[in-house]
């Protein structure tokens, strides 16, 4: 956390990442943990494959759960192209979660574009920290491809200082009960990562 009142984190990718629902997680355990937050989230397209983006705001007090243009303290993306589309986010010392996965938008699948060849590099250009995570392989080493947003909870839990039980208890209360274990496993692969 900065020495400002308010901590932003932007978190983006595509719909069916689990993007809504590890905002969701994330704001319940700053609340737990004491803090005002306020998070907001965008759907693209609001399907599956359509631009996803989450604003979580934390701190003393908090009045807009919307991050302005280069204030984002912390940047969370769970997909390589939609990191680069929010780029304007960023603040200037900014820490970077980059989950290193290409999911091929239409364009690109079609052969009329081409994936940008060095997205961790750009990213990493532009961070103070940079953190690359093979999320989805460790979601399936925890026992299921899905648990890719707990993953990247669990590599940014590194970052913050709140204790593991309240974001085991978040992820408790958030997951159904056949899928906590699961997704406890992948947590613990994220802050390992």
């Amino acid at each position: 956390m900065n020495n400002k009142q308010v901590t932003n984190i932007l978190i983006v990718g595509v719909g069916g990442q689990g993007i809504i629902l590890a905002s969701d997680i994330l704001a319940e355990v700053f609340l737990a943990a004491g803090f005002d937050v306020k998070k907001s989230e965008v759907h693209g397209m609001a399907q599956r494959g359509g631009s996803v983006s989450t604003h979580v705001r934390f701190g003393s007090r908090v009045y807009s759960p919307l991050i302005k243009e280069g204030e984002a303290d912390i940047y969370i993306a769970f997909e390589e192209l939609e990191a680069l589309r929010y780029l304007y986010f960023l603040a200037p010392q900014a820490t970077i979660l980059l989950n290193r996965e290409r999911l091929n938008p239409p364009s690109v699948s079609l052969g009329k574009d081409k994936y940008p060849a060095e997205v961790a590099e750009i990213l990493a250009s532009k961070a103070k920290i940079f953190k690359s995570i093979p999320g989805r392989e460790l979601a399936s080493k925890a026992g299921d491809q899905r648990a890719l947003n707990t993953v990247m909870l669990g590599a940014l839990a590194n970052f913050l200082a709140i204790p593991v039980e309240i974001w085991e208890a978040a992820l408790r209360r958030h997951l159904p009960t056949k899928a906590q274990e699961t997704n406890l496993r992948a947590f613990q692969l994220g802050r390992s990562a």
